[in-house]
C-alpha cells in the first residue's frame, strides 16, 4: 500500500515537472534551416519551457536546459545493427525522412524522438570539431544502446545539492554523483548520456588537464554525471552553430547600394568630377605600393 502511494505521488510529481505551461514561442531559431543543416553526431541544445527546465536554469545559470544527440534519418544510420535497434525502440511509426534525436526525457526515459518536436523552440547546434566518420558512428551506436533507460531524476537533485553546504545535509540526502556503480547505467539524464557517448571514443568535452610526476601532461575525463547541457556550448572542442529566425546572410545588403533604377550608363557619360575621388584613392594606393617596393629593395643585402 505504501509503495502504491509513493508511486502515485512520484507520477504526479513527474507529470508536474514535465508539464509545459501554455505560452507563445519566441521564435529565435530558424527551424527549417536548422533541420536542413544539422548533421549526425551533432549535439542539439534546447531552451525548454517545462517546470523542470526552470529548475535546471536555476541550477546551471544557463538558458540551455536540455540536450539531444542528432542521429540523422533512418537511412543515415550507417551501422545496420544500430539501425535495427533504433527501429525496435521507436514508440511511433516513423516517416523514412524524419530527422531523429536520441534524448533522455523526464517521464519517458531515453527515447528516440522526431526533431520536429522542437519546431518553435530556441535551439543551437554544437558540432564536435574533427570527429571522424567512424567515431561519429560509434557515438551514435553508444547513445542508441541506452534506449529504454529511465530518466535519473536523482541526478538533477544531486546537482542541486551543490548549492548547499555539504556538511549540513543529512547523510541520506548527500550526493551519489561520485558513487561508482559497476555495470551498465540504468538511469540517465540528457547531458550525461551524450557525454558518456563522446567519452567512449575519447573525444574531449571539458577534460581535466593533469601533470604526472615526470612532467607529462595528460587529459583526464570528467565524471560524465557532472555534465550539463551548457557544457557543450562552453566546450572549445565543439563548434557553435546558430540559425536565427532573421539572418543577416539572407538580407542581401548589396541591394541597398545606391543603384540608378532608371537604366545603365556608359563610362563616357559620367561626369568626371564624380569619379575624381576614386582616381585620387587609386593614385595614393599606387604610391604606397611603390614606396613599399623601394623600402624592400633597400633592405636587401648586396651579393
Amino acid at each position: 500500500m505504501e509503495f502504491r502511494i509513493q508511486h502515485w505521488l512520484w507520477k504526479k510529481l513527474t507529470s508536474w515537472l514535465a508539464h509545459e505551461p501554455p505560452g507563445s514561442s519566441e521564435h529565435l531559431s530558424d527551424y527549417e534551416r536548422l533541420q536542413y543543416e544539422v548533421r549526425p553526431a551533432d549535439v542539439l541544445l534546447v531552451e525548454g519551457r517545462s517546470h523542470v527546465s526552470d529548475i535546471i536554469k536555476t541550477i546551471t545559470l544557463s538558458a540551455w536546459t536540455h540536450a539531444g544527440l542528432y542521429i540523422g534519418r533512418l537511412h543515415d544510420i550507417e551501422d545496420p545493427a544500430t539501425r535495427r535497434y533504433v527501429l525496435d525502440h521507436m514508440h511511433y511509426d516513423p516517416d523514412p525522412g524524419d530527422p531523429l534525436v536520441v534524448e533522455a526525457l523526464l517521464g519517458e526515459g531515453t527515447v528516440i524522438s522526431s526533431l520536429g518536436r522542437y519546431d518553435g523552440y530556441h535551439l543551437r547546434i554544437c558540432r564536435p570539431k574533427g570527429l571522424s566518420r567512424q567515431d561519429a558512428i560509434s557515438v551514435i551506436r553508444h547513445a542508441a544502446s541506452r534506449l529504454g533507460s529511465d530518466y535519473d531524476v536523482r541526478q538533477i537533485l544531486d546537482l542541486a545539492r551543490f548549492m548547499f553546504p555539504y556538511g549540513i545535509l543529512p547523510r541520506t540526502w548527500r550526493s551519489s554523483l561520485f558513487t561508482h556503480n559497476t555495470g551498465v547505467a540504468t538511469h540517465e539524464v540528457c547531458s550525461s548520456m551524450i557525454a558518456e557517448a563522446f567519452h567512449s571514443v575519447h573525444f574531449p568535452i571539458l577534460p581535466v588537464l593533469a601533470q604526472d610526476d615526470e612532467g607529462q601532461m595528460h587529459f583526464l575525463k570528467r565524471n560524465h554525471k557532472l555534465y550539463t547541457p551548457n557544457d557543450f556550448d562552453y566546450s572549445p572542442y565543439f563548434d557553435i552553430i546558430k540559425y536565427p529566425m532573421l539572418s543577416f546572410d539572407e538580407l542581401a545588403i548589396y541591394r541597398a547600394l545606391p543603384w540608378d533604377r532608371e537604366g545603365v550608363s556608359g563610362l563616357a557619360s559620367i561626369d568626371p568630377r564624380v569619379l575624381e575621388p576614386f582616381y585620387q584613392m587609386n593614385a595614393k594606393t599606387k604610391d604606397i605600393e611603390q614606396g613599399q617596393k623601394l623600402t624592400s629593395i633597400g633592405k636587401e643585402k648586396p651579393a
